[in-house]
């Protein structure tokens, strides 16, 4: 049962994380990111951040690659949303 659970843990992960890829390349495709809130990419990423410290925490798998990947995809859109901010 405790895999089934982890198996449940790393689909749901995959699932939220792979949400942000398609964002990541609009932004690098495009080269803009000005529709993207600030307000929205700085709260979700300190949420990820507490999700992260707390997977940590439990020593839970699933929940720390699934936090650690959505985290560098956020870094991904911050950095190229500055970069690509116009001036």
């Amino acid at each position: 049962m405790h895999s089934l659970i982890t198996l449940l843990g790393f689909a749901a992960g995959t699932l939220t994380t792979l949400s942000f890829i398609p964002q990541v390349h609009k932004v690098w495709r495009s080269k803009r990111g000005g529709d993207l809130s600030w307000g929205m990419l700085l709260a979700f990423s300190g949420g990820v951040v507490l999700w992260l410290v707390y997977g940590l925490l439990l020593r839970a798998a699933p929940i720390i690659v699934a936090n650690a990947v959505t985290l560098a995809l956020l870094v991904a859109i911050i950095v190229m949303k500055v970069q690509y901010r116009e001036h």
